[in-house]
């Protein structure tokens, strides 16, 4: 029926780019369907004859409600208990090469998009993960396309100042990583964990005052490794089972307790060694491990 629909109804047809804009700029799956509610709401409403081009329409809409909730947002955040990580999001192989450009759902570029204004945000966005022109952007912000050039630039080189410099891109390489932080990890061998991280690994872990998680970031692979072996050592997770994942559309770990995600652990990759892990564990931001809005 939901097939059948998205012949005739834009919003069903583009729910997935929809949904995909509105993720990449809250960070957030449960914000991006709230917007995508908000959204639907106001394409129920509006006058379809007046509408030249549904897509542009549902483009801009879901922005703005974007840019009103990260504006808001903001404040949120900055009373948040501990690091804030974005939510984790299961993809699928094929993500890998869909025309939406599955790198920018990136943790680490989604971390980094954290620290651009919202105007900013919106038109990185929509300039290199969807490829619209800057007058296209133009017209959904309502802006001149000279200053929609200007903030592409300043947001374009902020991105690349502050993203790490990985070698994240051989999925064979990162998958062999994966296998043996899984095999020392579960093994609890310290030595073995330690071998892995790079020397200046850095550990953020995101439970939101709802579970415990260090509240401050974690440096170097002793602290690192010590820290993650005695988490995983707790008699509450004597049943806990880790296994490869692919989140954001890079693999990582997935954290299983009765086949219910607990948490998810990305991380980036430098000279064959993990660096920059970022573990989520905070209940309320685990709701893209249990479903695939970009398969």
């Amino acid at each position: 029926m939901r097939e059948a629909m998205a012949d005739t109804d834009p919003f069903l047809e583009h729910r997935r780019l929809l949904f995909g804009t509105a993720y990449r700029m809250l960070g957030t799956v449960t914000d991006a369907e709230d917007i995508l509610q908000d959204a639907w709401l106001k394409w129920q409403q509006a006058d379809r004859a007046a509408v030249r081009n549904p897509k542009a329409y549902l483009v801009r809409t879901v922005t703005n409600l974007s840019l009103n909730r990260l504006t808001s947002a903001r404040a949120t955040r900055e009373q948040y208990v501990g690091p804030w990580l974005p939510e984790p999001l299961l993809t699928t192989p094929d993500a890998a090469e869909d025309a939406e450009r599955a790198d920018a759902v990136s943790a680490a570029l989604l971390v980094v998009l954290e620290t651009l204004k919202p105007v900013e945000r919106a038109v990185f966005v929509l300039r290199e993960a969807f490829g619209y022109s800057h007058a296209e952007i133009a017209g959904f912000l309502d802006r001149p396309e000279p200053t929609v050039r200007q903030i592409a630039l300043r947001a374009r080189k902020h991105v690349q100042d502050r993203k790490p410099r990985t070698d994240d891109a051989d999925p064979a390489q990162r998958r062999k990583v994966v296998e043996r932080f899984l095999a020392a990890a579960s093994g609890g061998d310290l030595n073995a964990v330690m071998d892995l991280l790079a020397p200046d690994v850095t550990a953020w872990s995101d439970g939101g005052g709802k579970v415990t998680a260090a509240r401050r970031p974690l440096h170097g692979p002793d602290h690192v490794a010590r820290w993650t072996l005695g988490v995983l050592a707790k008699p509450e997770y004597a049943d806990l089972r880790l296994e490869p994942a692919l989140l954001n559309g890079e693999l990582g770990l997935l954290f299983t307790l009765g086949g219910t995600p607990v948490g998810a652990l990305s991380f980036d990759l430098t000279d064959g060694h993990l660096t920059n892990l970022r573990f989520q564990v905070n209940p309320d931001k685990l709701r893209g491990l249990t479903s695939s809005p970009l398969p």
